[in-house]
């Protein structure tokens, strides 16, 4: 198909067409208790190891290793602590020990059933054990389902920042039971919004405006309009990792509009439950968009249009939102320097010259960076 999709009875199909490491992209419902014929289907040969979190395994296991055993491909399953904290060397050593002490083959694959946390440690855990076994990725929450699983990226963090130490592997199939996400709490599906409304801001602007006008059946799930945002925004991030799978000619760089000011506000808040991933981005995206507009490159009218959705959904826009003690002016800047898309020592950000037009600016006067920051530490 032309556009890459198909849509087979209650399934949407997504093709990641990256020749021999291309994969497909299954959006539905009640897909996790009919997987086991789908990937016996997918990798004959395999018996599959799951990996989850303590949440998720209790809500959603059972059906998922039910469906595995009728068709004798379950190894067993290993369950890490819910939050970013399991992104860490510690957690990472213990998953692979585990998977080894299950019986993990290099023909076998190791299933990430869960939300970022849980796709990111163990894709990268199936990168590395056995020097690269397979991974399907099979995302719990509204952010891995339109971004974390997809497109190959894995990693832990460090005191230094978010995802500084992790590998490229594609996974060879991604699951989205979109079901599932009605089990999510209100702020961590809120959080999760944040990513969907990223697609429209640095890249389709009718979709934000989609956004704007049905937010409230998506975060409800009525009429379809949840799927929808999930479908589209699936649709975009992987046309974007086609387009640039290593984040080499800097189109993937795009899906970090607002991640370095936001990365640097989780690394500060320890990653932890006091400011989650998708708070963090809402706060950077709006950032983004007035330091855009400082620049000269973004009309105010589209910065107050950013900032005024992310209020009316619930989500924080201000540094001074973050509970507890807040960042000084250095912090950041410390912070944001350990970006991976510093180049020569040079900040790089992602700004946008407006709705639907992000573009990656590497000319940043450090001068006028600081000053905004300080502002923006003052609360503005």
């Amino acid at each position: 198909m032309c556009d890459g999709t198909a849509t087979l009875a209650a399934e949407t199909i997504i093709d990641v067409g990256l020749a021999e490491r291309g994969y497909a992209i299954v959006i539905g419902e009640d897909l996790i208790g009919a997987a086991g014929p789908r990937l016996k289907a997918l990798l004959p040969h395999a018996r599959f190891a799951v990996v989850s979190d303590a949440n998720v395994a209790s809500l959603h296991m059972a059906p998922l290793k039910d469906s595995l055993e009728q068709e004798g491909l379950f190894l067993g399953s290993a369950v890490v602590a819910p939050g970013e904290a399991s992104k860490s060397f510690p957690a990472l050593a213990k998953l692979c020990e585990t998977l080894l002490d299950l019986g993990v083959e290099r023909g076998d694959c190791v299933i990430a059933f869960g939300g970022g946390v849980v796709g990111d440690l163990t894709g990268f855990a199936a990168s590395i054990l056995r020097r690269g076994v397979r991974v399907v990725q099979m995302p719990t929450t509204l952010l891995a389902q339109v971004d974390s699983a997809i497109g190959g990226k894995t990693g832990i963090d460090t005191k230094q920042g978010k995802n500084l130490i992790g590998t490229f592997h594609q996974p060879s199939l991604v699951l989205a039971d979109v079901a599932v996400l009605s089990t999510l709490s209100p702020r961590e599906f809120r959080a999760g919004y944040a990513e969907v409304a990223k697609y429209g801001l640095l890249g389709d602007a009718p979709f934000f405006a989609w956004l704007e006008q049905n937010w409230g059946d998506v975060f409800k799930g009525e009429d379809g309009k949840r799927r929808h945002a999930v479908e589209t925004s699936a649709r975009a991030k992987a046309e974007i990792v086609v387009a640039d799978e290593r984040e080499m000619s800097g189109t993937r760089a795009l899906l970090n509009l607002g991640h370095t000011f936001g990365h640097a506000l989780e690394a500060f808040a320890g990653f932890s439950d006091r400011l989650l991933h998708g708070e963090a981005i809402a706060i950077g995206m709006r950032l983004a968009f007035t330091y855009s507009v400082e620049r000269g490159l973004c009309a105010p009218e589209d910065a107050a249009r950013v900032e005024q959705h992310f209020r009316a959904v619930g989500l924080p826009t201000e540094i001074s939102a973050i509970p507890g003690d807040k960042p000084t002016t250095g912090e950041l800047l410390r912070l944001m320097a350990q970006d991976k898309k510093v180049t020569g020592g040079k900040m790089v950000l992602v700004l946008a010259r407006g709705i639907g037009q992000a573009l990656v600016e590497s000319d940043i006067a450090m001068d006028q960076l600081t000053d905004f920051l300080k502002r923006e530490c003052a609360g503005r």
